[in-house]
């Protein structure tokens, strides 16, 4: 059974209970579910015409798969396909598909497939800007036989083989003529059951998955408003895991190891104040850097996630393979950040809005924020604003001076060589390092993608807070939990009930 229906629409933290664990349906009429706790429902369930995260959070790996995977480590690893080439000028990969792979119909998972998907998202007026971009580089697919299939690029691009293992590889049924927002056409362990819109996405085991069928009959992503309510599931036992807790000060309350497990790993969300640069005065070195240097990180990282995360100077975390600690760029240092302002010619004064999405690290960041700031002379006026508001008119109409967000897109170093997207970061310098870097051989990307990271820093385009951690709170039992969240996929088929 699958459907539609509407309800309230709210923000939650990322939790997963289980329930029923023992024994197969067949085997023993217990049907095993998982129930799992999410931060943002999905808008819709198309992840190629929108961008939330919440979308890929589900589907990727689950119900949609790609050609190739990304690992806990941040290693590829084949799915689709059993093996890849490049060519010597690395613009054609080869792709070996596997032959067993079919989609929830039945139908194969087969190089006309590949080719369809392909050419659907390079004639899909409404794709997004995001995956939009991304595709540029692609010239086009070819069948070479069943289980071969070639895509040919424009240029050299390492980048665009990591973009493949998220949502611009999702391989959907050609053959499907199923409306993407409301339903699935996948070829993963799962498929989907029931999109209620507001409470939640129910999935359901594929009983014809070609791969290693899923370990749960049913799994429900449940959307909740309040993380302290998503703290009180579980240790009423209501939950059997927090994927990510969204209260980390309420880590205490997980103490008894006899009840809890907790797992701390690193993600890919970097909470970046972000500075629009098409404001004359953000448009300035000397007030992006005076900006940075008041703001104790330490201090900031210490009060709104309890100490938790990682300091980060650039667009890179720690399972980034070019990652280095930049967090020293323009350190702390709030005499420093007045002589500069006055330099920029704002020594009587500065005010900027600080436009925050209703999110708990981003609000509780803001109220830190801008009490460093007034200490500089620079006035911060904070409004809070519904996610889906903050998109439409900080994201998309970019109507802001300051914000603060969290990018989990894995390795987005790039969009600040995109002058149009957000931050309006105009750096030709930035542009061509990055570019560069994406076009190197194997033996000169980590370094120069690390120069491009630290033209970033010190040119202050944005201020990095920190990098969010990945703390997991699990009952006893369950087990191939991630330490790290290096995808943006609550990824289904590692998890086991040992």
């Amino acid at each position: 059974m699958r459907g539609i229906r509407s309800g309230i629409a709210g923000l939650i933290c990322l939790g997963l209970a289980l329930t029923g664990c023992t024994g197969g349906p067949e085997a023993t009429g217990v049907v095993k579910t998982l129930v799992i706790g999410a931060t943002l429902e999905p808008p819709t369930l198309n992840p190629f015409e929108n961008t939330a995260a919440s979308i890929p959070q589900v589907e990727l790996y689950n119900v949609y798969e790609t050609l190739l995977k990304v690992d806990s480590t941040g290693q590829l690893q084949p799915l689709l396909a059993q093996a890849w080439e490049v060519s010597q000028d690395r613009t054609e990969y080869t792709f070996h598909l596997n032959p067993a792979a079919t989609f929830a119909s039945g139908n194969k998972v087969d190089a006309d497939a590949v080719v369809a998907n392909i050419e659907r998202l390079q004639g899909d007026p409404k794709l997004s800007e995001t995956l939009a971009a991304q595709l540029k580089v692609v010239a086009g697919a070819e069948k070479v036989d069943a289980e071969t299939v070639v895509i040919k690029l424009t240029r050299p691009s390492m980048m665009w083989l990591y973009d493949m293992t998220s949502t611009l590889g999702m391989m959907v049924d050609p053959s499907s003529e199923v409306d993407l927002a409301k339903d699935t056409a996948g070829s993963g362990p799962y498929q989907l059951r029931e999109y209620n819109i507001g409470q939640s996405v129910v999935l359901e085991k594929n009983p014809n998955y070609w791969g290693t069928p899923a370990r749960f009959d049913e799994v429900t992503f449940r959307y909740f408003l309040d993380p302290n309510a998503m703290n009180a599931a579980m240790l009423a036992g209501d939950l059997d895991i927090i994927s990510n807790l969204q209260a980390p000060d309420a880590m205490s309350q997980f103490a008894d190891e006899t009840r809890f497990t907790t797992v701390v790993g690193s993600t890919n969300g970097e909470v970046v104040l972000g500075l629009n640069h098409d404001n004359p005065a953000l448009a300035k070195l000397e007030v992006r850097q005076a900006i940075t240097m008041a703001i104790d990180r330490q201090a900031l990282m210490d009060t709104v996630w309890n100490g938790q995360g990682t300091l980060i100077g650039s667009m890179t975390v720690p399972t980034d393979p070019w990652y280095e600690d930049l967090s020293g760029t323009n350190p702390y240092d709030p005499a420093k950040a007045k002589q500069l302002l006055a330099q920029a010619g704002y020594a009587s004064g500065l005010t900027l809005k600080l436009r925050v999405p209703v999110v708990p690290y981003a609000t509780k960041s803001a109220q830190f924020v801008t009490s460093a700031l007034r200490d500089i002379g620079v006035t911060a006026t904070i409004e809070e604003l519904e996610f889906s508001r903050w998109i439409q008119e900080v994201l998309v109409d970019g109507n802001y001076d300051l914000t603060i967000v969290s990018h989990v897109e894995a390795r987005d170093l790039g969009k600040f060589a995109d002058s149009s997207y957000y931050w309006h970061n105009d750096d030709p310098t930035f542009a061509e390092l990055y570019q560069a870097a994406d076009e190197a051989d194997s033996a000169n990307q980590v370094p120069l993608m690390q120069q491009a990271a630290r033209r970033l820093a010190d040119q202050a385009a944005a201020v990095w807070l920190f990098c969010l951690p990945n703390i997991v709170i699990a009952k006893p039992g369950l087990s191939g939990i991630a330490d790290n969240m290096t995808t943006l996929s609550f990824d289904l088929t590692t998890i086991a009930h040992s």
